[in-house]
């Protein structure tokens, strides 16, 4: 188990951070992963295979989360973050107004460097549908930093 969370620890946690709204929400979303995968203890064909389902069950807490009436009635903290350009910062700024689903296929694609063919199987969605979505969430994205002067 050790090895399992050493090998995709950040992977789950990037996507947990581009899914939740603050950190300690990204961290409970972590944690809740891994505690599904200990309990569960799936047997996979393969890594890849693995690596799908850590994805999956990560996108899933996430939209839990998101789901429920603490989170829906509350307002999160302002946090001071780290970043070591101001266009990071803009960048990160704009991609949290994104929807979360634009957020999460941006994300998938960008930095987990998932195919689209991948994405849509991950999200169940067909390829076509990712396209779009990937089409639109840059256009969004593209638009968003225009306003505020970054493109």
């Amino acid at each position: 188990m050790e090895q399992i969370v050493r090998k995709y620890a950040d992977m789950v946690y990037r996507l947990a951070c581009s899914q939740a709204q603050n950190r300690s929400d990204a961290e409970d979303i972590f944690q809740e992963v891994f505690l599904r995968y200990l309990r569960s203890a799936p047997e996979f064909a393969s890594e890849e295979h693995r690596r799908a389902w850590l994805i999956r069950v990560t996108i899933n807490c996430a939209k839990k989360l998101r789901a429920s009436a603490f989170v829906r009635h509350t307002v999160p903290l302002e946090v001071e973050l780290p970043f070591k350009t101001e266009e990071s910062l803009a960048l990160y700024s704009e991609l949290r107004r994104l929807p979360a689903a634009d957020r999460a296929v941006l994300h998938l694609f960008y930095y987990e460097d998932q195919s689209v063919r991948e994405i849509a199987h991950l999200l169940h969605k067909k390829e076509s549908s990712v396209r779009s979505q990937l089409t639109r969430a840059r256009q969004k994205l593209r638009k968003l930093l225009k306003e505020t002067d970054y493109v």
